[in-house]
């Protein structure tokens, strides 16, 4: 028998709670037991904030074996279930949940064995980091003491074993080359590689990207390709074969743009086929880049470690020192730092940790040369690829600081994401959170606040002290910034004190809001009401908030001035990093100066006619009835416009693809729709298109059942469904949420009875686990379920056994916003009547799609989609693949077809196994 950890251990899940002595026997118990035998000895537990929600006791404290793993392999991958940890440790797994106590002590003597080892891989830096987690009394320090060693020699410290990026010359612009399509398809053989299936619509797919390469012939109108390529088609490869092509021969660089994490981890993966880890200087020829708040900041992190986290927030801070070590790019959302170390310890330590505020000194950090972010920015700059998101190719076209950077051709995979990616991007919202993040970037701390947070006067002394008027405009710009909200907005609101003239129109913009509220207050949710109407004392607040930004701007822009002549008569003290560091404040202050023209830009039409380019709205954000944010919100009615405009005018060629580019609607694929969500009739251009099908057979592997006896409101029967259906497939179910609430309710009623059947059910909004980590255990159990909502609709690839039913609880109607209402008035006054339920339809059919593409992602694939709605539109069919069986059918003849496969559906059902 493997040796164990001599320590109590407990085991808890829904199916029971197990414990066992720390050299004796395991046993059942209740959860009044569990909870006193926690709170009187340590114990071993897995994965603690989930263990004490499962015994409704969240002052559980224990020797969580997640916490130990981070430590002894930091920044390698294990899934946090006694499963996982088995496999990661190469330790049997256990048949059932007792045997979870005694696998707990077995893994933990694994661990400290490993720290006894001289081929310990990650021992650099163990010793100097125990000792300051025994002096925070980190639980697993005085068990780990005997057995990490003191190094002969000290160690150095993190700060001062991290390597430092060096500056490369400016990459030549790219040489103009024109793909021939042999080439391309020789290309796609090598990247597939010799004796792989030949798919010919592969290999359409393939040449049609081609083109977006070929060269420009006019000024602000590039090549641009719409390309719809169903599931299992291969496009990654596809587009990968012309961009590789077109890289090493032009020697210039592709951007491809994602819009979940999970393709980009797989685009990493892929693109090791066309270029080698490492050039033959050390240069990477491909990046994987994101927004600076993805990265581990690490002058946030010397400030965590050296006092400015205490109690649990600083043990985590250690432990994601010890990550830093061994990271390969300092990547903490995403990356290769464990997604569920952050969960371990409640509050938003991670973030805490990331440069969320934009407020980098640059140059000016004591860590610039060895900044993950900064190496990050001058490794794409050097890169043939370039792995990004939606999100930061926007940003970085519409604010970038090096124009020469800024991409010219770009792959938007997951193309019909960039439509909302472009709404979130190009939107602006006059909100109390976003008003005291400003105030905080131009002040600095106040009163009491702790952290390194710098105001504007810190991190520009030097310069303010050389240049009078640049200090002259700084003191203006902090004495002006005293008009924005301050710590206690919030409870200054409701109870009608405001201070300021921000707080006073955000006073009158709450009130007005729940004065016109319709329906939303009682429920809890947010509510929102249109900017229409407005009542004289709103209009006139809105003047003087007008006046108090306008204030704030001015100064900023003054000292934006005064910064360029600096920088151009730079004076003898200013070297290169303090030039860097000047940049750098340029940049941040033209962001701030541009956010504040977007307030005072809402702010000017209040009184006044609509701007009918935008939607306007006021809106009381709140959780369960508790608020957490009120402001003004301003979206463009057509996002697509400003996206034109900042990413595709400057573009030589652009593509987007996706599964479901179009519209599937009753007459077949919607391209103009598609055409007009891409932009390109702004720049009145015509954009290629291209279609390949799926080479699935979906008529064999895959049905579709709308269940029509669950009635809509009927939660017990929601839930009762959902049950028996997950029974009936054994496990393997994802469940699609329109609503947290009744996601909760469901699984509230079913999760115990599901594990004392062996199918354990996790849940996003209920579980204390990021959605990452929920989707790697859900793929890691082929008896497991989950249950979520939107971001699990098109971001989850979980191919195999694992998942084999799709179950959404209704038709996925669009929210009825203000927003969405607008646009579907647009959509319903450009169709001459009629568009608007066309509108709708197409949104839903879209949701459709996406969900059922969770279902097939492989050849050997099969399985059912399952909708519980009896009033399912039969004009939303449509939306599932050609060929697709879709039958109408009762719960119980539902359970008959999931229990017995697709494979075997022909078979006659015996009609006692319907129960």
């Amino acid at each position: 028998m493997l040796p164990a950890l001599p320590l109590p251990a407990l085991h808890a899940s829904h199916a029971g709670i197990w414990l066992r002595d720390a050299n004796g026997a395991t046993r059942g118990c209740a959860k009044g037991e569990a909870v006193m035998a926690v709170a009187d000895t340590p114990h071993l537990v897995l994965n603690a904030p989930l263990v004490a929600s499962r015994l409704g006791y969240p002052d559980l404290s224990g020797l969580d074996l997640l916490e130990l793993f981070a430590f002894v392999h930091p920044a390698r991958f294990c899934v946090p279930t006694p499963k996982g940890i088995a496999h990661a440790l190469g330790l049997d797994e256990v048949e059932a949940d007792d045997g979870v106590p005694l696998l707990l002590q077995q893994a933990a003597a694994r661990l400290i064995e490993t720290c006894e080892e001289e081929s310990w891989a990650e021992r650099e830096g163990a010793w100097s980091t125990l000792q300051s987690l025994t002096r925070l009394r980190w639980p697993w320090a005085q068990v780990l003491g005997p057995h990490v060693h003191k190094p002969e020699r000290a160690e150095k410290w993190l700060f001062s074993r991290l390597p430092e990026w060096e500056e490369a010359p400016e990459r030549p612009q790219p040489q103009q080359v024109l793909l021939d399509e042999l080439e391309i398809e020789g290309q796609l053989e090598r990247l597939t590689g010799e004796g792989s299936e030949r798919r010919e619509g592969q290999r359409l797919y393939a040449k049609g990207a081609g083109g977006v390469f070929a060269p420009r012939s006019r000024e602000k109108r590039p090549h641009v390709l719409l390309a719809q390529a169903g599931t299992g088609i291969g496009k990654t490869l596809g587009y990968l074969a012309p961009a590789s092509l077109w890289a090493e021969r032009s020697g210039g660089t592709v951007w491809v743009s994602t819009y979940t994490k999970n393709l980009q981890r797989q685009l990493r993966k892929e693109s090791a086929r066309a270029w080698p880890a490492m050039r033959g200087d050390g240069s990477q020829p491909v990046v994987v880049r994101k927004g600076r708040e993805n990265y581990l900041c690490l002058l946030n992190l010397e400030d965590a470690l050296q006092g400015g986290f205490a109690g649990r927030p600083a043990i985590l801070a250690h432990l994601v020192a010890r990550w830093a070590a061994f990271s390969r790019d300092g990547d903490m959302i995403g990356g290769d730092l464990p997604g569920w170390l952050g969960t371990l310890f409640r509050k938003r330590g991670i973030a805490a940790l990331t440069d969320q505020r934009g407020e980098c000194v640059y140059a000016g950090c004591p860590h610039y040369r060895k900044c993950f972010i900064e190496r990050s920015a001058r490794a794409s700059a050097q890169a043939d690829l370039v792995i990004a998101n939606h999100a930061l190719v926007m940003v970085n076209a519409a604010r970038g600081r090096d124009h020469a950077q800024r991409p010219t051709r770009i792959v938007f995979d997951e193309g019909h994401h960039v439509f909302d990616a472009a709404d979130s991007t190009f939107a602006a919202a006059l909100t109390g959170q976003e008003a005291i993040e400003l105030r905080r970037w131009i002040v600095g701390p106040e009163r009491s606040n702790r952290g390194r947070r710098r105001g504007l006067a810190a991190r520009l002394a030097d310069v303010a002290s050389y240049d009078d008027a640049g200090g002259e405009a700084v003191e203006a710009a902090v004495e002006a910034s005293h008009a924005l909200p301050s710590e206690g907005w919030l409870g200054r609101l409701a109870e009608g004190m405001p201070d300021g003239p921000i707080e006073a129109l955000l006073a009158q913009v709450r009130a007005l809001t729940y004065a016109r509220d319709e329906k939303g207050q009682e429920a809890g949710y947010g509510i929102e009401t249109e900017i229409a109407e407005l009542p004289g004392e709103l209009v006139e607040a809105a003047g003087h908030a007008a006046r108090a930004l306008a204030e704030i701007r001015l100064p900023l822009m003054k000292l934006g001035a005064r910064l360029e002549a600096v920088m151009e008569d730079a004076p003898d003290w200013l070297d290169a990093q303090g030039r860097a560091r000047v940049d750098g404040a340029r940049h941040s202050l033209a962001w701030r100066i541009d956010l504040l023209a977007a307030w005072e830009a809402m702010l000017a039409r209040f009184g006044g006619p609509a701007d009918p380019e935008f939607v306007d709205w006021f809106a009381v954000d709140r959780n369960d009835a508790r608020e957490f944010d009120v402001g003004l919100h301003r979206h463009w009615l057509d996002p697509m416009k400003p996206f034109a405009r900042v990413v595709l005018e400057p573009a030589h060629g652009v593509m987007l693809t996706s599964a479901t580019l179009t519209d599937r609607g009753e007459d077949g694929p919607d391209w103009p729709g598609a055409v007009a969500r891409s932009g390109a009739v702004h720049l009145d251009l015509q954009p290629q298109t291209a279609e390949a099908q799926s080479p699935f057979d979906y008529a064999a592997r895959a049905e579709v059942l709308i269940v029509t006896d669950i009635r809509r409101g009927d939660i017990a029967g929601l839930a009762g469904a959902y049950a028996r259906l997950i029974e009936a497939t054994d496990g393997g179910v994802l469940g699609l949420f329109t609503a947290i609430r009744r996601m909760r309710s469901v699984h509230g009623r079913i999760a115990d009875r599901l594990a004392r059947a062996g199918l354990p059910l996790f849940a996003q909004h209920v579980d204390p686990i990021d959605t990452g980590t929920l989707t790697d255990i859900f793929r890691d159990d082929p008896r497991a379920s989950l249950l979520g909502t939107d971001a699990l609709r098109d971001g989850v690839d979980v191919p195999g056994r694992s998942l084999r039913c799709v179950v959404m609880e209704s038709v996925p109607w669009p929210r009825p916003t203000i927003l969405h209402r607008a646009r579907r008035a647009a959509a319903a006054a450009r169709a001459d009547g009629g568009g608007g339920q066309a509108y709708d339809d197409a949104i839903i059919r879209a949701r459709l799609a996406q969900a059922f593409g969770r279902l097939i992602r492989t050849h050997d694939d099969a399985g059912h989609f399952v909708v519980l709605s009896p009033a399912f539109p039969s004009r939303l069919l449509s939306a599932f693949p050609a060929g697709t069986p879709v039958m109408r059918v009762t719960l119980d003849e539902a359970l008959q077809r999931v229990a017995h496969g697709v494979g075997r559906i022909a078979e006659p059902v015996p009609e006692n196994e319907t129960q």
